[in-house]
């Protein structure tokens, strides 16, 4: 019990270090001493039974936890490129966080170059940060200086 104690703290800590190796210790201590003598001779486990065991664990929770940790915490990132340049709406006053809808659906946001954004606000997404869309005001945004280049003339300054 103590052994899954310390591979539990482990797991929440999130990476392999102190407390898997005293899980790992305490899991070969307990896996030693689990079963009684086998017909009257002192042997427990058979070795190889025991090393396959204490191996199966380790990998567990040097390599599987870890992974599967991350995973089920981490913030999705694939797929969202679709939404940048979108328009939407702000749902509640950004200034500089708040919530909008794009596509029919709820995000919380976050102005680009800090540009506070009303209600009722038509938005453009410029960015995604995690599940948090960087977004600026359709009307009146500060555009990109390579936007900003091909939209004018040349002149002597641009040399």
């Amino acid at each position: 019990m103590l052994a899954m104690l310390a591979f539990a703290v482990d797991v929440q800590v999130g990476v392999p270090r102190f407390w898997t190796g005293v899980g790992i210790v305490l899991f070969i201590i307990a896996s030693w001493f689990l079963y009684e003598p086998i017909d009257g001779n002192d042997m427990r486990l058979g070795w190889i039974t025991l090393v396959v065991g204490i191996v199966g664990v380790m990998l567990t929770y040097i390599v599987g936890m870890p992974s599967m940790v991350r995973t089920r915490f981490a913030t999705p990132t694939i797929g969202r490129e679709w939404m940048i340049g979108q328009t939407g709406v702000a749902v509640e006053n950004i200034d500089p966080e708040g919530l909008v809808e794009v596509g029919n659906a709820r995000w919380r946001a976050r102005t680009n170059r800090a540009t506070p954004v009303s209600v009722g606000d038509p938005i453009r997404v410029a960015a995604i940060d995690g599940i948090t869309l960087e977004i600026e005001p359709l009307e009146g945004a500060a555009r990109d200086y390579r936007e900003h280049r091909t939209k004018h003339a040349p002149t002597e300054l641009d040399a």
